[in-house]
């Protein structure tokens, strides 16, 4: 097929997927004035010497009630953490178990655990700073949903007489990797955009979990629904024409699978520009870190992104919410948030009015990685106030996507 075609295919799914994952439409025009060859340059250079993503823990595998295998990693307390001593971030490597005393033959509490449910069209992986602050003070359970990162495709959506993923089924895979990576202890629930609708969910179908289980729970960059009504920052004939042609053009592209992902190679510059667009709003991130967001949401197959995308469209759990009422919650935001805006948190504080709001100035859907500071800071008191760790403990450095000078 001519190159014209594969180029057409590729703005297409692009332009598709970005909506998806976390962008819509509109591209720096000094994007598409470098060269070509020096962006590619670029891009290379920022894969090689970037080390986000680069943190590992201890592997296992929970199996959805479809068969879908889902994979998580857990990083332990590290020995001597959670005394009060507030030594900071680090310690042993990922894995490394305290040892549990016995008191009368019998088990010490199970200590609190921390389970991360990333966004669409990203993985666990997204959650970097986050994870590296936290590392070796709290129990942390970090997981890749269906067909994302290094969990196996759905199961229920394979092949011809596949069925669309719900909301609801990812409520029910987290319930599976909670059973399998934390059976027993205490729950605080993280969840960033897809990852807090999928929250909602396991609150709607296993409310007694949340009762009998959950102290904490934080949703970042999230909607409990109307996510119909968003516009993306695009004038209403732009928003209206893209909905009205949006779930044919994903069935059609999702059949062509190939095809697509080799256009959106070719259209790397235009897809690259789009991201930045709808994933953050400081105009000095660091690139690398913006290069990072691309890798992520790159790594999602176009027939994935065409597989989840009604789910959104029909994702309403604000009933949902109440459940969370008389825990603490942490509900945040970035203000220029295109996909999930920030009144969409202000409605989840709304129903929860005891919750924590903070809404991250010039922070967009990404907020946990161009403010990561900011949100760890957050978190870091959260989990404070449940126990999971001393309220003197420092997290320690947790970065800045800023770029040097800035």
């Amino acid at each position: 097929m001519a190159t014209g075609n594969w180029r057409r295919a590729g703005v297409a799914g692009a332009a598709i997927g970005v909506i998806a994952a976390g962008a819509a439409a509109g591209v720096a025009i000094e994007r598409l004035t470098v060269g070509r060859s020096m962006r590619r340059r670029a891009r290379l250079a920022l894969d090689s010497s970037g080390p986000y993503g680069a943190l590992r823990g201890t592997p296992g595998k929970a199996v959805a009630d479809d068969g879908t295998e889902l994979y998580y990693e857990i990083d332990d307390i590290a020995p001597g953490a959670g005394t009060g001593s507030g030594t900071g971030a680090g310690g042993a490597a990922a894995g490394t178990a305290p040892r549990r005393r016995r008191l009368f033959g019998r088990k010490a509490p199970a200590p609190v655990t921390v389970v991360f449910s990333h966004g669409y069209c990203l993985n666990q992986d997204s959650w970097h700073f986050q994870r590296a602050a936290l590392r070796g003070l709290v129990r942390t359970v970090h997981w890749d949903q269906r067909s994302h990162g290094r969990s196996a495709r759905g199961v229920a959506q394979s092949g011809p007489d596949g069925v669309p993923v719900t909301i609801e089924q990812l409520g029910r895979d987290l319930r599976a990797v909670i059973d399998a990576a934390a059976p027993e202890g205490p729950l605080v629930l993280v969840g960033h955009s897809m990852g807090g609708m999928t929250m909602m969910a396991l609150a709607d179908q296993y409310p007694e979990l949340i009762r009998d289980r959950v102290v904490g729970a934080a949703f970042v960059g999230t909607s409990s629904g109307r996510l119909g009504e968003v516009s993306y920052g695009l004038p209403a004939a732009g928003v209206n024409a893209v909905r009205r042609v949006l779930p044919g053009v994903l069935r059609a592209l999702g059949s062509q699978t190939e095809l697509v992902e080799r256009g959106r190679r070719l259209t790397a510059d235009v897809f690259a520009g789009l991201i930045k667009r709808y994933s953050f709003t400081s105009k000095d991130v660091d690139p690398a870190v913006v290069r990072f967001a691309e890798r992520l949401i790159e790594s999602t197959p176009i027939d994935v992104v065409a597989e989840f995308y009604p789910a959104f469209t029909e994702h309403d759990k604000a009933g949902a919410l109440p459940v969370f009422l008389g825990i603490p919650v942490l509900v945040l935001a970035g203000e220029g948030d295109l996909i999930t805006p920030s009144s969409h948190s202000e409605a989840i504080g709304d129903l929860l009015p005891d919750a924590e709001l903070v809404l991250v100035p010039d922070a967009g859907h990404l907020v946990m990685l161009e403010h990561p500071e900011a949100v760890t800071d957050r978190l870091a008191d959260l989990l404070a106030r449940v126990g999971a760790v001393p309220t003197e403990t420092n997290v320690g450095p947790h970065g800045s996507t800023a770029q040097p000078g800035s």
